[in-house]
């Protein structure tokens, strides 16, 4: 096309839209912020499924779902290295047509990733019982250096002791990081063909400087979103439609965005990956379209369902033991939605409902992991809708719009369970969890692993004698095993992102954000209630250690009483926010990859269970090998004072010291929350409102399962 041709497109695409700076940059808030409808109202408008929609949901369940839980692994593609346009189109069905795009060619078929590492692709191969192509294997070996071959490389011998021994666990040296959001809303919203135009002029921006490291890369990581963005036209060229314009209607809004986001899981299997922040955004061109005559609300709703269908369907190639780590084969495909905007006015729109609907319309499900912005303020008919819809089907999470508008802006979302970003501006450098209890007892033990007897750690001595253990030098040792696990730990990261970035890029992912992005360094810690109910239990009562017959303290034997996490007891909860401070400050004071900004979350959801299994007994009472209390969770069965003492424990952790996000996972059964349904919706939402007061020290809470 002209410019002149390319303009009338845009024109005509952005017809009846409020201009601003997002028509002359690529602004995406300011167009939601100009254009959408705040909605206050209730859930009488919303739809039910169509035909068509329950047609495709049934023979997704009946030929490919059902199948699919018998065998763990439907099917696998091990011909084929997946990439943005490396497979011909697929369909559910003969009528799947609303919304199109599979990450392969069928259904639930899985893609080989190698570029992150062939060893992980070989072992899930083998496992789905399939036969590895000895041709690709000889590309992933011989001709072509992974991601994995690099961090290897390069890993120091403290690191692999650490990694052997379980303190520091999942990392993502194996498979790719995640934890970055593209913004996909501008593949709808400006067209590919600008997108690439505007790309162009960021590589060219500084095309006359002198040589430098930086310079370089630079130019090269722009060469690599551009030919991203080619192969993302050609994508969906594929499936028949021409995306180098803007979106012209809702259909197409949702269609554009969602071929930006199967881009993404085409070419990279990321530990989360996050659609975004997506219903204001839509509800622009539905609202438009509703008014214009040429949509019905049935019809809306049936675009929903059938993106959230696809959401539901994504499919990574990962081992058992990946699965083992993070507790099943999850994705995170998280979408989050309501809040409030920094004007004031909730964020709240009429696809904020259409989304929580598909819960109905096509069951629940865990994917997308559908996040909502709590605030007490939020309209009361969506707080209400929010609570039938989590009593109804336990689908929903929830996490404090506050402290993330605050922090991060009123167009940020979450990666993953609780990280929180700015959507195209910012990006995280994913880096698992450090095991801070297991940390506890080697430095009880100078440096020897409870579990091995082998001495991980050189240069540390142990605490001597029968006890009973000392506060102060306990927590001296700590410290200094700090030092040596937290610092082990950055520089694994380092390494990783790294390595990373040269050999498994983002390059369509990085092409929906700004050339110059904020970038975070997302680092975590497990195990907090054990190292705070144990350090409380040595500060006020007499924990006596028990020895094997090398010295090596295994288990505990303790006297008294003392004060526990997750009772609103100050004496317990402080010990547990020192620890995130000092583990944080400690973080803070290592130089990051390419100038990332140190986070930390607590969070291990998923992970706790293995976390558990490599670690010993505590003085707390906890045992060898049995599972880890959840994210910022009490120890299970010690927070004997309700619900609410043990959120305003959790509230008492600094935000500002995990930034990455503070997760507390709480399950109430309907029954708990009233005898009729009114009852339990009021109930519910008066807990929502309770668990994210305003507060300055008030922790990110993800509440998720009633």
């Amino acid at each position: 096309m002209t410019d002149q041709q390319t303009a009338d497109v845009t024109t005509d695409a952005w017809d009846g839209f409020v201009k601003g700076h997002w028509s002359e940059a690529i602004d995406v808030r300011d167009f939601i912020q100009r254009n959408y409808t705040p909605y206050e109202g209730d859930a009488s408008f919303l739809a039910g499924p169509t035909e068509k929609t329950l047609r495709v949901w049934e023979t997704l369940e009946k030929d490919y779902l059902s199948k699919e839980r018998k065998v763990r692994i439907l099917d696998v593609d091990t011909h084929t290295p997946a990439d943005i346009d490396a497979f011909k189109p697929g369909y559910i069905s003969d009528d799947d047509d609303v919304i199109v795009g599979l990450q392969t060619d069928a259904p639930l078929k899985r893609a080989m990733m190698p570029n992150g590492g062939w060893r992980m692709v070989e072992t899930a191969i083998k496992e789905a019982g399939k036969e590895v192509d000895p041709e690709v294997k000889k590309i992933f070996t011989q001709y072509r250096k992974t991601h994995n071959d690099a961090v290897f490389d390069i890993y120091t011998p403290r690191i692999r002791a650490a990694r052997s021994s379980h303190i520091i666990t999942g990392l993502p040296d194996a498979y790719g990081r995640g934890r970055i959001i593209g913004d996909y809303r501008r593949v709808a919203l400006y067209g590919v063909d600008h997108l690439i135009e505007e790309k162009q002029k960021d590589k060219d921006r500084y095309a006359d400087q002198p040589f430098s490291e930086h310079w370089a890369r630079y130019r090269e990581e722009h060469s690599e979103q551009i030919k991203a963005l080619k192969k993302l036209k050609k994508m969906a060229a594929d499936y028949g439609f021409d995306i180098s314009g803007p979106a012209r209607n809702a259909h197409e809004a949702v269609q554009w965005t969602y071929f930006g986001y199967l881009a993404s899981v085409k070419s990279q299997d990321g530990a989360a990956m996050s659609i975004g922040r997506l219903s204001a955004f839509f509800d622009c061109y539905f609202e438009r379209d509703l008014k214009r005559g040429t949509l019905t609300e049935l019809e809306a709703q049936e675009i929903i369902d059938s993106l959230v269908i696809k959401l539901r369907i994504t499919r990574f190639l990962r081992t058992i033991d990946y699965d083992q780590i993070f507790s099943g084969d999850p994705y995170w495909a998280t979408w989050s939605d309501a809040g409030f905007g920094e004007d004031g006015r909730t964020l709240v729109t009429k696809t904020a409902f259409r989304l929580l609907q598909t819960l109905r319309n096509l069951g629940p499900a865990p994917e997308p992991n559908i996040t909502i912005f709590w605030d007490e303020k939020l309209p009361k008919g969506y707080k209400e809708f929010c609570a039938l819809i989590s009593i109804e089907t336990s689908s929903i999470q929830y996490e404090s719009d506050e402290q993330i508008r605050e922090h991060w802006g009123d167009d940020a979302a979450i990666a993953c369970c609780v990280s929180p970003m700015r959507v195209g501006k910012q990006m995280q450098f994913f880096g698992a969890r450090v095991n801070s209890a297991k940390a506890l007892l080697y430095a009880i033990n100078g440096g020897r692993d409870e579990m091995s007897g082998k001495q991980v750690m050189e240069g540390y001595e142990p605490i001597k004698g029968d006890g009973p253990l000392d506060f102060d030098e306990v927590w001296a040792k700590y410290e200094e095993m700090l030092d040596w696990v937290v610092g082990t730990y950055v520089e694994a990261l380092n390494i990783i992102h790294y390595c990373h970035d040269r050999y498994a890029y983002e390059a369509v992912e990085m092409a929906l954000h700004d050339s110059e992005i904020v970038r975070t360094m997302g680092c975590g810690i497990a195990g907090l209630s054990i190292v705070a109910d144990s350090l409380s239990a040595i500060k006020y009562a007499k924990v006596y250690p028990i020895r094997d017959e090398t010295g090596l303290v295994v288990d505990y034997r303790t006297e008294g009483d003392f004060p526990t996490y997750g009772n609103d007891d100050d004496r317990a909860d402080d010990i547990a926010a020192t620890v995130v401070h000092t583990i944080m400050d400690k973080i803070r004071a290592i130089p990051m990859y390419r100038d990332a900004i140190p986070t930390q979350s607590v969070l291990t959801i998923t992970s706790n269970v293995v976390y558990g299994k490599a670690t010993g007994s505590f003085p707390s009472g906890h045992q060898k090998g049995t599972p880890f209390a959840p994210g910022a969770n009490p120890e299970n069965g010690i927070d004997t004072h309700g619900m609410v003492a043990s959120m305003l424990s959790v509230a008492k952790l600094d935000y500002n010291d995990a930034l990455d996000g503070i997760s507390l996972t709480n399950t109430i059964t309907p029954q708990g929350l009233g005898r009729t349904r009114d009852e339990q919706i009021t109930n519910l939402v008066g807990i929502l409102d309770a668990g994210f007061v305003p507060d300055d020290s008030c922790a990110v809470d993800a509440t998720k399962g009633y």
